[in-house]
């Protein structure tokens, strides 16, 4: 018959009990010795086998989600008889604890017919074995149990092994509640890591890039050609263009999406500064090398490596880049040991590397390591069309970062926009409207808040070019003859298109819909000139 823990053996002797005080130490030093509680079970396990003699010790949890109870850690028995270890609420010996939160003995398991014997481990009729099984709380919860065998003899005191064990389930219980701490914050993080990823993969992906044109199609087109590659990506264009967007995008759209992406800006480094942010550092490398240092082709291993204004490092260093490209391995600076990558490189920059090729400035063998697939990033005055989405983008990101109620853009100031030649391009843009939303003190932005730069009041604009302000046909009608307005409305027409193409003919022919031979008869009543004029001038 179960027995409760009533029975009293004889009193425990003063050895008894420093072996007890003994093995609480090491438990207590044990629970606070990992945060992985499979090791700490196993320290507690062993201690009680060493310092108390007692066989076969498990602990025993409650799975929340099938409401089974399963032996997660075990003393003396197989990982076979260890899976056998399952009960439910109530069944058996251990179940019966869990069920009432009580301990439980039993003197002689052999004799016990609710002993279930369920992993096997004992041969109950020929053995004279004791069970003891004591419930493990949690917030007053009855979580688990902890049992544990001992050869049955005349001195054994159940009271006082029941007690001992009680102390010991405390402690399993507060590395269980350390386990489910961490394991909630590991979850946590995982769910935030999992979340900022997705954000990353929607803000760069090719559909979050702003613009319907057609330069801006192909670039689409090519950003998922080469993602499906591993070819190196050379990334062209004028400086705030979204060479970098672009870069992103092709990260986020590969199989390294789940990599890390790693950014350096070649320029805003000097020489020996960007090697060893390439390559790294070992200890005592130079003067103030305390530490070892992992460059970013070894952050970036497993990812995507961007180095942005590719065409301002040195010599040296292109000799190094060039080694890494081809043999995906280098040394760290003062190393000798030899160090291999996994990583996709895109490269960006707005110089012409063909003519410093030609003037002897960039390596031409790295250019065609560099230059396996060109992307060309249009500037932005030659995807016109794209500067209302880009606008509209812009008006209301920086109205809800500056916490404005700046909703729309008056007819006259998107035409300003659009007609200005954009220098700066995409990022110029963007500056304007973030700063016409500062200053703006309505709901709309109006054309004074795009001022014609230069102008006394407005200093701070020095240097941008501005045309006219558009007039409608009715306007130039009023101000004029009817022959003079068709004449002024052509001019305006040719300067827009010929500013549209940067001053190209030929692209200017193109938007007027005219041949290049009636636009050059046009340039020169008006005394307007393009590039191939200049030239010849």
């Amino acid at each position: 018959m179960t027995q409760k823990t009533k029975k009293e053996g004889n009193a425990p002797t003063s050895e008894t009990q420093a072996l007890k005080l003994t093995a609480l130490h090491d438990v207590s030093q044990a629970v606070t010795s990992s945060l992985d509680l499979e090791q700490v079970m196993a320290k507690i396990m062993d201690i009680l086998h060493e310092k108390m003699g007692m066989e076969r010790g498990t602990l025993t949890l409650l799975d929340a989600k099938t409401g089974e109870l399963m032996i997660e850690m075990a003393h003396g028995l197989e990982k076979q008889q260890i899976e056998r270890g399952r009960y439910r609420i109530g069944e058996g010996i251990t179940g019966k604890v869990v069920a009432a939160g009580e301990p439980i003995v039993v003197p002689n398991v052999g004799k016990e017919p609710l002993f279930l014997n369920r992993t096997g481990a004992r041969d109950i009729e020929r053995s004279n074995i004791s069970f003891i099984c004591v419930p493990i709380k949690l917030d007053e919860k009855t979580i688990g149990a902890l049992s544990v065998d001992r050869l049955f003899t005349e001195d054994i005191s159940f009271e006082e092994d029941v007690r001992f064990l009680a102390i010991i389930s405390s402690m399993i219980a507060q590395a269980v509640r350390i386990q489910q701490m961490v394991a909630k914050e590991k979850e946590t993080l995982t769910t935030e890591n999992l979340r900022l990823k997705s954000e990353l993969k929607k803000k760069f992906r090719p559909s979050n890039i702003i613009g319907e044109s057609k330069r801006m199609a192909d670039v689409y087109a090519s950003i998922d050609l080469v993602s499906q590659s591993r070819a190196t990506v050379l990334l062209r264009g004028e400086s705030g263009t979204g060479k970098e967007l672009v870069a992103h995008a092709v990260h986020y759209s590969s199989d390294r999406a789940e990599g890390p992406f790693v950014k350096v800006s070649c320029a805003a480094l000097p020489d020996t500064l960007l090697e060893s942010e390439l390559f790294g550092y070992e200890k005592g490398a130079f003067t103030g090398a305390t530490n070892s240092k992992k460059g970013r082709f070894e952050l970036a291993n497993g990812g995507t490596l961007f180095l942005d204004e590719i065409g301002d490092i040195s010599a040296s260093t292109q000799i190094k880049l060039l080694r890494v490209l081809q043999e995906r391995e280098f040394e760290r600076l003062g190393g000798t040991q030899t160090i291999r990558v996994d990583i996709r490189l895109i490269a960006a920059t707005n110089k012409n590397l063909e003519k410093d090729v030609q003037a002897g400035n960039f390596r031409q063998d790295l250019y065609y390591r560099l230059n396996v697939i060109p992307i060309f990033m249009p500037a932005l005055r030659e995807r016109k069309e794209d500067i209302p989405m880009l606008v509209n983008h812009f008006l209301k990101k920086s109205s809800e970062d500056n916490g404005k109620g700046v909703k729309y853009i008056s007819n006259e100031a998107m035409d300003y926009l659009i007609h200005y030649a954009w220098p700066g391009n995409v990022r110029e843009l963007e500056n304007a409207v973030e700063r016409a939303v500062v200053l703006c003190k309505s709901d709309t932005l109006t054309p004074d808040l795009f001022p014609i730069p230069g102008t006394k009041t407005n200093p701070v604009l020095v240097g941008m070019q501005s045309p006219e302000p558009f007039k409608d046909i009715e306007t130039l009608a009023k101000e004029s003859s009817l022959t003079d307005a068709v004449t002024n409305l052509e001019k305006r027409m040719i300067q827009d298109a010929m500013r549209q193409s940067s001053n190209n003919q030929r692209q200017a022919a193109k938007i007027l819909g005219i041949t290049e031979r009636i636009l050059g008869y046009k340039l020169k009543i008006y005394g307007l000139k393009s590039d191939s004029q200049e030239e010849e001038e």
